[in-house]
Formats: structure tokens, C-alpha cells, sequence
């Protein structure tokens, strides 16, 4: 059994315990730094990433959570997640975490009231996956060791590179637990690597 934590600052973190709990693994909502060092992959929920960014901040999370992708240990960032994994922010002067080669448009798909679900097509996934878009972002480029694992309307919603994985929607929100399984893989992965 491995041990996932969701950053437990803001966002939708109950919803990403269930679905945790549901593939059998162990889910551990993280308030304190030290709680990293117990943990076998983290995932940074969606929510406000600007708000986020700055709980990361108070609570001295930045470069702990920098140490712990160092050592490779996996991490999955899920909308303001997946901001604050990009190497770049399309309008702002500064990047958060930097941990994936994509380049991102906050609200890229409009407000909350523009939130829709749409099926699309999930590399490694043999049907379509109902996607939940809220606020969200997308990645208007990759870098060339960025694996695309999904786009929708040309925009990059799903994208993985070597321990960083990271979804424009909300999986959480579904009862489908593909995408979270792809992320226990890469967790188990890394255990037994003996990352």
C-alpha cells in the first residue's frame, strides 16, 4: 500500500481522500511540512492557485516540495495544481514550482459559470474519460520532454513529465479512478526504483 497525500491548504482535498481510499491505497492530507517525509506521491488539489501559492509560502512549503519531486518521488497537480507545477504562467512574472515544461493560461476555459464536462481521449486509456472543467486552465506549449497525454480544442489538458503529472479538470470530481491509477502506477514505480 502506498501512502498519497493531498496538500491539505485550500482546494478540493476530501474528494481526492475518497478516490485515493477507493484504489486501496493510503490517503494522508498534508498541513505540515514534516507530514512530506511519510509520503510515497503528493498531488496538489484544484482550487485558487494564487491563494495556494501563497499558503505554500506562509507554511515554508516551496522548497521542501521542490526536494521532495528531487528525489523523484511522483507528484500529480489537478487545475490551480497544474499551475502551480508549470515552468510558465501566461500573464505573470513568476512561475511557482517550475516542475513540468508547459507554459499555462489560467481561466483558459472561462469562469465558474462556464464550467462544463466534456469525454475526451486519455493516452493509455481505452475509453474516453468524462473530464470536469471548473475555471480551469490549459498548456498552451510543451517542451520536447513533455509526454501530451491529452488536448482538447488544441490545448494541452493532461500532460506528464518523468515524476510530474498534471490534468487541466478535476478527476476527483468523477467516479472514474483511471487517471488516478496512472498516478499510483508512477508511484509504485518509484518505490520500486527505491526513489
Amino acid at each position: 500500500m502506498a501512502t498519497i497525500g493531498i496538500l491539505g491548504l485550500q482546494g478540493a482535498i476530501s474528494e481526492h481522500v475518497k478516490q485515493i481510499e477507493a484504489t486501496g491505497q493510503k490517503a494522508v492530507i498534508v498541513k505540515q511540512v514534516d507530514q512530506l517525509a511519510e509520503l510515497d506521491g503528493l498531488i496538489l488539489p484544484g482550487g485558487e492557485s494564487t491563494t495556494m501559492r501563497k499558503l505554500m509560502d506562509r507554511y515554508g512549503f516551496i522548497e521542501p516540495i521542490l526536494q521532495f519531486a528531487k528525489q523523484g518521488k511522483p507528484i500529480f497537480g489537478t487545475c490551480a495544481g497544474m499551475v502551480l507545477l508549470a515552468k510558465k504562467v501566461i500573464g505573470s512574472d513568476t512561475a511557482h514550482l517550475k516542475l513540468i515544461d508547459i507554459e499555462v493560461e489560467r481561466n483558459a476555459f472561462g469562469r465558474q459559470r462556464e464550467s462544463f464536462e466534456v469525454n475526451i481521449d486519455i493516452k493509455n486509456l481505452e475509453q474516453p474519460f468524462k473530464a470536469i472543467f471548473i475555471r480551469a486552465p490549459n498548456g498552451e506549449r510543451a517542451g520536447k520532454d513533455v509526454e501530451v497525454l491529452a488536448d482538447f480544442e488544441g490545448k494541452i489538458v493532461c500532460a506528464r513529465q518523468k515524476n510530474i503529472l498534471v490534468s487541466a479538470f478535476h478527476p476527483e470530481l468523477t467516479n472514474d479512478i483511471r487517471i488516478l491509477e496512472q498516478f499510483i502506477d508512477m508511484v509504485e514505480e518509484s518505490l520500486k526504483t527505491g526513489v
